[in-house]
């Protein structure tokens, strides 16, 4: 058995990797074919990686153009610590209003902790108005956890 099979998560430890966390790393694909590479607060809304980012920006700018894109989502410090999933899939754009609102809370709930639900609208309300919220369609995962080579 190779060590890439032997470190791989099950379906429920990716799941619960992704669900644990709060930033990943977003790849999408520029004009001249380079890798543009952000890093992004997100939440998980219908099972799905869910963000959102001003209209304008280069990411929304790329995903309109060509929605393949590529999630890194880490975690750990130290060799044995680390785990990951890299998930590659394609990015549905949502525009209404209150599809980006919904999307925005969860992503604010998430990124400050705050469970106030006025407290969270607030500060979503705030730039909801300027953004699109984006669900990701999962494709393909590759998944890692160190932590299963600990004594090998």
């Amino acid at each position: 058995m190779s060590k890439r099979t032997e470190i791989a998560l099950t379906e429920e430890e990716t799941l619960g990797l992704v669900g644990g966390q709060r930033k990943l790393q977003l790849g999408t694909i520029n004009p001249d074919g380079t890798p543009h590479m952000v890093t992004m607060f997100y939440a998980m809304v219908d099972g799905k990686i869910a963000f959102w980012t001003y209209r304008s920006s280069q990411k929304a700018r790329n995903i309109a153009r060509d929605p393949r894109v590529t999630c890194l989502v880490e975690s750990g410090e130290e060799y044995f610590e680390l785990a990951g999933a890299l998930i590659y899939g394609r990015a549905e754009v949502l525009t209404e209003p209150n599809d980006v609102l919904y999307v925005g809370r969860e992503v604010v709930r998430k990124m400050t902790g705050l469970e106030d639900e006025e407290a969270v609208t607030a500060f979503a309300e705030v730039t909801a108005a300027k953004r699109y919220a984006y669900l990701v369609e999962p494709g393909r995962v590759a998944s890692w956890d160190h932590s299963k080579l600990a004594g090998q």
